[in-house]
């Protein structure tokens, strides 16, 4: 072990009580909601590139007449804030909203609104569209743009030694998520079990990505499917969640086994990709030698953590397609009603308690398979979500968060229609490429615009 010339070493109970600084009392709970899109030419239908008239950089440049702020990484802007959200780029120029916490799906809404808006005004000036779908429908690894962010740079190097998939996770792929809170130890190890075993069910609800190169895959999420071959080590359904003993700590020890990625040094991103964050806390990283983290450095790490559900301060959904805005605020309250209701956190455990770790393997294949079709524990993924959304829904009544006479119940309506007619988005997306689109698939993007 070398001697440490940065600081004080950091331990376990460090690490652990980095995670353990999420705990809220519960009128302190909020949502927040990120939720990425596809941008396209809309005249030719193409990726948009970083830099030119009609770039990315010029989109950024345009929302800064509303009052966000840039930030600059090597001289180049590649995100901005504004109370407490920020608009960021995934790989391929992929536009995130990563919204702030927020006290309820009305406050979620009006977020919401308000970016796609704005973003629509800059967009429309420079011919740019944004589209609401999981997997880009057209566009080959060769034909989108990577932007100017040096995590990115190493990623792209080390993913293709992992998985397949990796690259197309990076390059091509859009997802919605929500962060949500919890009260004690005890609430997140129930509610990330309950969340991590429904997450599948999410998928299914907002599967929206049937097409990879202009044709159907035969599967309904072509997203989830990237992350089933992308590095074991950093995705999955984490078995151990369901342990007897899991805490904190215990996800501490997982994070510690995952390889890293990078180290931020002055701005500046060392390539570590592969090595451990285990040695690094002794001060034997050959890229570092001598050095040891911060406890910013292990939030950095945790962010190249990608299962399905990830832990921070507070839990992160990560299981499904990116869809229109009605969709968004659906699966926001969705997950707000089981989480923030005691009584209906304990019933949605119920409704996954009794599976095994091979009906959680296979009802995540079946969602993004079959989507509603599918199958877990002898009944189908159309039965469990429609009761998934029904004790959603006593939540949010529970909840009682008004707002012009009406509930946040008012949100699920979207993931009710879909879980009631067992058809999921990426199905109605087939009939119009099969019918009317007449095998077009390029007809997805202005189909899903905002």
């Amino acid at each position: 072990m070398a001697d440490c010339v940065s600081g004080e070493r950091l331990t376990l109970d460090d690490l652990t009580a980095e995670f353990a600084r999420g705990v809220k009392d519960a009128s302190l709970f909020s949502i927040g909601a990120e939720h990425e899109k596809v941008v396209f030419q809309r005249g030719s239908l193409a990726a948009v590139p970083y830099e030119g008239p009609s770039g990315i950089e010029a989109l950024l440049a345009g929302l800064t007449r509303f009052g966000w702020v840039p930030v600059e990484e090597g001289g180049k802007v590649i995100a901005l804030v504004r109370d407490g959200a920020s608009v960021s780029l995934e790989p391929a120029g992929q536009f995130e909203l990563s919204g702030a916490a927020l006290p309820d799906v009305h406050a979620v809404r009006a977020e919401t609104e308000l970016h796609i808006k704005e973003a629509k005004a800059v967009g429309d000036q420079l011919g740019i569209g944004f589209s609401a779908l999981g997997f880009t429908p057209t566009w080959r690894r060769e034909d989108v743009h990577v932007m100017p962010k040096g995590r990115y740079d190493i990623m792209r190097r080390y993913m293709p030694l992992k998985g397949r998939l990796g690259l197309d996770m990076m390059l091509r792929t859009c997802t919605v998520q929500s962060n949500l809170d919890f009260s004690s130890e005890a609430d997140m190890v129930a509610k990330f079990r309950m969340s991590l075993a429904l997450q599948p069910i999410a998928t299914a609800l907002m599967a929206n990505s049937p097409f990879v190169e202009g044709k159907p895959t035969g599967l309904l999420s072509s997203r989830a499917n990237v992350w089933t071959d992308t590095d074991p080590d950093r995705t999955g359904m984490l078995d151990f969640v369901f342990e007897d003993g899991f805490c904190f700590e215990r996800y501490a020890e997982y994070a510690l086994d995952v390889p890293m990625y990078f180290v931020k040094r002055g701005g500046r991103y060392i390539d570590v990709a592969g090595r451990s964050f285990r040695d690094f806390m002794k001060g034997d990283l050959p890229e570092l030698p001598g050095q040891c983290p911060s406890i910013k450095d292990f939030g950095d790490h945790i962010t190249t953590i990608f299962p399905e559900v990830r832990l921070k301060q507070f839990l992160e959904m990560r299981g499904a397609d990116t869809g229109p805005v009605d969709r968004i605020l659906a699966l926001q309250a969705l997950w707000a009603g089981v989480f923030y209701d005691e009584a209906a956190r304990d019933a949605a455990l119920d409704l996954c308690k009794g599976w095994s770790r091979d009906d959680r393997v296979g009802l995540r294949r079946d969602a993004f398979v079959h989507g509603l079709k599918g199958k877990v524990a002898g009944r189908t993924i159309q039965d469990v979500a429609k009761d998934f959304i029904a004790i959603a829904a006593q939540g949010l009544k529970a909840r009682a968060r008004i707002e012009n006479g009406e509930d946040e119940r008012v949100y699920l309506a979207p993931l009710s229609e879909i879980a009631e007619s067992g058809v999921t988005p990426a199905e109605r997306l087939l009939d119009l490429y099969n019918g009317p689109w007449q095998g077009d698939a390029s007809r997805a993007y202005q189909a899903t615009a905002y």
